[in-house]
């Protein structure tokens, strides 16, 4: 009822809609500020993770006119003067740090004293090897910090004591009587663009629990905070930057697709790594993923909310890898926008946050999405062109990638590898460019036969670059 009152009100003309809680005079320069800057967020693999937050981005479709027009912010697109001509002083140094890490980690590392937890400074040890002739090694680790929390456990930041070399390792509470997915499904995956599972081992406390331990090569930022930097900056993300990020996601995303047969299910800037010095990306966190049947049932509670699919609002539980293709879209409006394109309350309200931009679906639409879903007759809203929720500097390649990727029906939506080929990327396929600092590209282009395998001559010349030499 309150989802198909506030759809009435916003289809009888007025562009704001106010919520019991009262947020329709959220003033535009409050989207600068961060929006959460709990670390504790980062690595968290329940789907409502952003409920409690005091405040929240104004949804998009309030922004319209104010967001089409480039003179009401003169400091809209400086980045795109100064941030591609050098790299922020804070990236280069491995500096961004969210305001509240302090204060999470300290609270963790209380948790930590009583046991639940690992200890700051405590050596692990481990051992590596024994099979197929190989000797066993046998490696330490000091855990230095806690970058993350969750339900499921922790995520530390360890340095192994024989090498020297930082590594990330995500202790997660394993029940005796099942096999992790997880660790299944990362044991499978070896990509440039995904995080590299080193090798793993389990642990017990004094009360018998079994603990998983994934140790992860370790990425010092993410996506989030890159993004949150340049918003704390007043700025726009540079266009660069947001090819390069969105290029690596959907190359990932075509590599567990079509070659590993997994759907990640929750892909979010959070759950994306990035090397401030290089700015290669890498997909982490698998905890959600899975290898989706056709004819199977899976939950249709899962992926964080502002990206989530509507197929799995609709409570689809038959659906595809498609749904990760709509979250990439919605990274890839966050960076454009510099704040997140659907912004929902909760569940519901996340289909309202849609509905507003994208029109109401259709019947056929609807049934796409899931063909059970017969319960509500919406309003007709007429969809919001893309062109006047971008600002009009943007390159209109950008709004049409963004328009392919957030496509009502799952099976419109372009596919991950279809989008590396898209023009909006064609500027990382010129050989003369190059980071703000000169440097070169990250590895863009050594795709391997299996990342091509099935693909259309046509794709494959438009992939790459003659100068790649593959």
């Amino acid at each position: 009822m309150h989802m198909m009152r506030r759809l009435r009100s916003f289809a009888s003309g007025r562009s704001s809609i106010s919520d019991p809680g009262g947020d329709c005079g959220f003033r535009r320069d409050k989207i600068e500020q961060d929006i959460s800057g709990d670390v504790s967020l980062e690595f968290d693999m329940e789907v409502d993770k952003v409920e409690g937050l005091e405040t929240r981005p104004q949804a998009a479709s309030n922004l319209l006119e104010v967001g089409a027009s480039a003179s009401d912010a003169n400091t809209t697109f400086r980045s795109q003067e100064v941030g591609v001509n050098q790299i922020p002083v804070e990236m280069h140094e491995n500096k961004m740090q969210d305001e509240n890490t302090d204060v999470i980690v300290k609270d963790t590392e209380n948790k930590m004293a009583n046991g639940k937890l690992t200890e700051t400074g405590q050596i692990i040890k481990t051992t590596v090897g024994g099979r197929n002739g190989q000797p066993k090694q046998t490696i330490s680790y000091m855990a230095e910090r806690v970058v993350g929390t969750g339900s499921f456990g922790v995520v530390f930041q360890a340095k192994c004591l024989e090498t020297g070399e930082a590594v990330a390792i995500k202790k997660v509470l394993q029940d005796k009587r099942y096999k992790n997915r997880e660790l299944q499904i990362m044991q499978s995956l070896n990509h440039p663009n995904v995080v590299q599972l080193k090798h793993y081992f389990f642990s017990t406390t004094d009360r018998d629990e079994l603990y998983l331990n994934l140790v992860l090569e370790f990425v010092p930022e993410t996506v989030y905070r890159a993004s949150k930097y340049f918003t704390r900056m007043k700025q726009h993300m540079p266009v660069l930057y947001v090819q390069l990020y969105s290029y690596q996601i959907c190359r990932a995303l075509a590599y567990i697709h079509r070659v590993v047969g997994v759907c990640h299910r929750d892909i979010k800037p959070q759950n994306l790594l990035v090397n401030p010095q290089t700015h290669q990306v890498k997909v982490c966190d698998f905890g959600s993923a899975k290898m989706l049947v056709p004819g199977e049932p899976n939950i249709s509670y899962i992926c964080s909310r502002y990206y989530r699919a509507p197929e799995l609002i609709f409570g689809a539980t038959e659906y595809t890898t498609a749904i990760d293709m709509w979250s990439v879209g919605c990274v890839l409006a966050e960076l454009l926008l510099g704040q997140p394109l659907f912004p929902g309350e909760s569940g519901v309200d996340q289909l309202v946050e849609i509905i507003k931009i994208l029109g109401t679906p259709t019947r056929e639409e609807i049934k796409c999405m899931n063909p059970n879903y017969t319960e509500f007759k919406f309003p007709q809203i007429k969809a919001h062109p893309w062109h006047k929720i971008f600002d009009k500097r943007l390159p209109p390649e950008a709004v049409d990638l963004v328009s392919r990727m957030l496509q009502y029906s799952p099976n419109l939506r372009c596919k991950a590898l279809e989008a590396c080929a898209h023009p909006f990327f064609d500027e990382l396929r010129d050989p003369n460019t190059r980071l703000p600092n000169g440097a070169l590209l990250p590895p863009l282009f050594d795709f391997t036969p299996q990342e091509l395998q099935g693909a259309s001559p046509e794709l494959i010349q438009r992939l790459i670059p003659d100068h790649a030499g593959i």
